[in-house]
C-alpha cells in the first residue's frame, strides 16, 4: 500500500482520483495547491506526488522543481487539461515521471499510478497520455 499525495484544485477531479486511490488499495491525503503539498510533504513522507500542473499560489511546475531539490526520489504524476502546459512538463523528464492529460478515463488513471508506483518508464502514446 502506497501512500499518495494529490494536489488537485478542481473538486470534481480530486475527488474522483481520490476515491480511485483509495478503491485501488492507497492511501491518499488530498490538497488543494501546491503550496499545501508542499506544507504535507514537510509533515509525511508520500511515495508519489500526484499533482495538477495550472494551480493558484504554487503551480505543480513550480511544486516539481521545488522537489528536485528537496525530494530527488519522490515520483511525481501530473495532469493537466491544458495542451501548452503539457510541454512545460515534458520539459522536466527529469522530475516528473508521467503527464496525464485530461479528460482521461478511469482505467487510465489507474495505470499511470500504477506504472509510477512499480517503476515503469514507458510512456504509451494511447488517448489520454501526452
Amino acid at each position: 500500500m502506497a501512500r499518495i499525495l494529490v494536489a488537485e484544485d478542481d473538486p470534481s477531479v480530486r475527488e474522483l482520483v481520490t476515491r480511485v486511490i483509495q478503491a485501488m488499495g492507497h492511501q491518499v491525503q488530498a490538497v488543494t495547491d501546491g503550496a499545501f503539498a508542499l506544507e504535507a510533504l514537510q509533515m509525511e513522507d508520500f511515495d508519489l506526488l500526484l499533482t495538477d500542473i495550472v494551480m493558484p499560489r504554487l503551480d505543480g511546475i513550480a511544486l516539481a522543481l521545488k522537489l528536485g531539490k528537496s525530494r530527488p526520489n519522490l515520483p511525481i504524476l501530473m495532469m493537466t487539461g491544458y495542451a501548452h502546459e503539457r510541454q512545460r512538463a515534458h520539459d522536466l523528464d527529469v522530475l516528473v515521471h508521467r503527464v496525464l492529460t485530461k479528460p482521461f478515463t478511469v482505467d487510465q488513471f489507474r495505470t499511470a499510478v500504477r506504472d509510477v508506483l512499480t517503476g515503469s518508464v514507458t510512456q504509451p502514446q494511447a488517448a489520454g497520455w501526452a
